[in-house]
C-alpha cells in the first residue's frame, strides 16, 4: 500500500499527475528512514530536515510534522510491518505546474510515502572506489536531500562497474565530500574525523548519531577539517553511515586496504553504541 496525498491505495491505483515537477525537474525532496519493530528512528531528524529543505527551497507542506509521524505510521500498518523491521521513503514534490522553469504559485505539493520489509543487516564490509565525478560543495542544494540525485547515480554506476560497493566523491577543490548514498568516517591516530558541510557532505541522520556516540565515548572527533584523499590511505579504519547501513566498515579504496582491512575498534565499538540506540 501506497501513501499518496492523504490516502492508502494499493500500487495500481497510486498515480503521479505527468506534469509533476518532482518527475520532469527532480523539484523536490527525499528522506529514507529506518523503523526497528515498528519504531521509526529518529523521525523527528528526518522530518526537521526535509522541512528545512522544503522551507528553503519554498514547498509548501501540505500537513505538519505530527500529521507526517502519523502518514509515516499508517503506512507500515497498512502494510503489515508496524511491528517489524522495514525501510520507509517520504518523497515531497512541489506538484504540478505549466511547462517551464518558473513554479505556479498556486502548486499543491505532491506527498508519497512507501514502505518495504528489511532484513537485518549483517554489516558487511564495504569497498569503494574514488568516482570522477565531482559533488559542487558551492551548490545551494549540496546540504539538501534533494530529487536531484543523479551525480550519485553516475558515481554508484562507476563503482559498481569498477567491483566496487560505493563511491567515495570529491568535491571541486578535491577533497572528500562523501560516498554516493552514504556519509564518511575515518580514524587517525585516534581521533574520529568526517567531512564538513562545507566541504559538501550531506548532513545526515546518522553521521549525527555517530558523533553523539563518539561523545558518549570520550572519542575525540574532528568536523570541521577537509579530508584529502590521499589521507584516507593512512587512516587506521574508516566506515560509511546512513540510516539503512547504519555503521559500515570501509576497509578497501582503490584496491588498497585501510587499516588491516578489517572493521576497527572504534568502528564496533561504534556499532555497539548505535545498537544500544536504536
Amino acid at each position: 500500500m501506497i501513501y499518496l496525498n492523504g490516502k492508502l491505495l494499493p500500487d495500481s491505483e497510486a498515480c503521479i499527475s505527468p506534469s509533476d515537477r518532482g518527475l520532469l525537474l527532480g523539484d523536490g525532496l527525499f528522506e529514507t528512514m529506518r523503523a526497528y519493530q515498528g519504531h521509526i528512528f529518529r523521525a523527528d531528524a528526518h522530518l526537521a530536515r526535509l522541512l528545512a529543505g522544503a522551507e528553503f527551497l519554498g514547498i509548501d507542506v501540505p500537513v505538519g510534522e505530527e500529521d507526517l509521524l502519523r502518514a509515516l505510521s499508517r503506512t507500515l500498518e497498512a502494510n503489515g510491518l508496524a511491528q517489524s523491521d522495514a525501510s520507509l521513503r517520504l518523497t515531497l514534490t512541489r506538484g504540478t505546474g505549466p511547462r517551464g522553469l518558473v513554479p505556479s504559485p498556486n502548486a499543491r505539493p505532491t506527498l508519497l510515502i512507501t514502505a518495504s520489509p528489511l532484513k537485518a543487516i549483517v554489516h558487511p564490509s564495504a569497498t569503494a572506489i574514488i568516482a570522477s565525478v565531482r559533488r559542487n560543495e558551492h551548490s545551494p542544494l549540496a546540504n539538501l536531500k534533494t530529487l536531484n540525485f543523479l551525480d550519485n547515480v553516475l558515481a554508484r554506476r562507476e563503482a559498481v562497474g569498477a567491483g566496487a560497493d560505493e563511491a567515495l566523491m570529491l568535491n571541486t577543490a578535491e577533497n572528500l565530500a562523501e560516498a554516493s548514498a552514504a556519509n564518511l568516517f575515518a580514524v587517525f591516530d585516534g581521533v574520529l574525523h568526517t567531512p564538513p558541510m562545507g566541504d559538501g557532505a550531506l548532513p545526515g541522520v546518522t553521521r549525527a548519531v555517530v558523533m553523539e556516540l563518539a561523545q558518549g565515548l570520550d572519542i575525540p572527533v574532528v568536523v570541521e577539517a577537509s579530508l584529502a584523499p590521499e589521507r584516507l590511505f593512512t587512516a587506521q579504519e574508516a566506515f560509511l553511515t546512513n540510516s539503512l547501513i547504519e555503521i559500515q566498515p570501509l576497509v578497501i579504496v582503490n584496491g588498497w586496504r585501510i587499516g588491516d582491512g578489517e572493521a576497527g575498534e572504534m568502528t564496533r565499538r561504534l556499532q555497539d553504541a548505535y545498537k544500544e540506540t536504536v
